[in-house]
């Protein structure tokens, strides 16, 4: 069966109320087809859920592995859930670099998502010296067996792969090397969890996705959709990326 192109959008530390507009807007406008989410800072989740309507899901840029506890700060996958959100960005490269977070972290924040019934969206990606260095695939092979756990299913899993040198610099990695990651990542996900989960599951591409490039870029055998920053936070750049899928 054809996979169901996902584009996500990640608004990182941007947004405010009036942002709610551009939620609106995407809601309103977006296209039968794709599966379309915005992922909003967590002070505007549930407003964000209560004006998306039916086409746009919403989804959390991280979660805590605790359902609860002395954790200042910090938002659990059930409090995603609550807010209004079905999936949660998690493994981010910025998080990773900005907070230590460890493929053992993001691991157990899978598998807090999964407890909460939201979908897991997994970052992983290599730096421009690991590329330099021949080391892409290794290092994504290497993400993927630390951070995502056993008996992951497509129904509860994607994949997001964002070359770290490409997000928000304007550079994007060449056709030919998106679809060889991309190919590995999908043989990593057979080799461990069989052909036919494999087969099912999305990879997305992320990596200052635009308008101008993602129609190229959905072309690809096996990318599946994208992970969206900047241009997710302008509803007709995120409506253009949406049609493009």
């Amino acid at each position: 069966m054809p996979r169901t192109p996902l584009i996500a959008g990640n608004w990182k530390m941007n947004g405010l109320r009036e942002s709610l507009a551009v939620v609106e807007a995407v809601g309103a406008g977006a296209p039968e087809g794709p599966d379309a989410l915005l992922c909003p800072p967590a002070t505007l989740l549930a407003a964000t859920a209560a004006v998306k309507g039916a086409r746009l899901a919403v989804g959390g840029q991280d979660c805590h592995a605790a359902a609860s506890g002395a954790h200042t700060g910090d938002v659990s996958a059930e409090m995603l859930a609550d807010a209004g959100a079905s999936a949660v960005i998690l493994g981010h490269s910025e998080r990773r670099a900005d907070h230590g977070e460890t493929d053992a972290h993001v691991r157990d924040k899978v598998k807090a998502a999964w407890r909460a019934g939201l979908l897991a969206i997994v970052c992983v990606g290599e730096t421009l010296a690991e590329r330099e260095a021949g080391r892409a695939s290794e290092v994504v092979q290497t993400q993927l067996a630390g951070s995502v756990p056993d008996g992951a299913d497509a129904a509860r899993l994607v994949v997001a792969y964002e070359p770290v040198w490409a997000i928000g610099t304007g550079r994007r990695a060449e056709a030919a090397d998106v679809a060889e990651i991309h190919a590995v990542a999908r043989a990593s996900l057979a080799e461990r969890f069989g052909p036919d989960m494999a087969a099912a599951a999305r990879i997305l591409y992320g990596g200052s996705v635009k308008p101008d490039t993602a129609a190229d870029l959905f072309a690809l055998e096996d990318v599946d959709g994208a992970l969206v920053g900047g241009a997710s936070l302008k509803a007709e750049d995120f409506l253009a990326i949406l049609r493009a899928a």
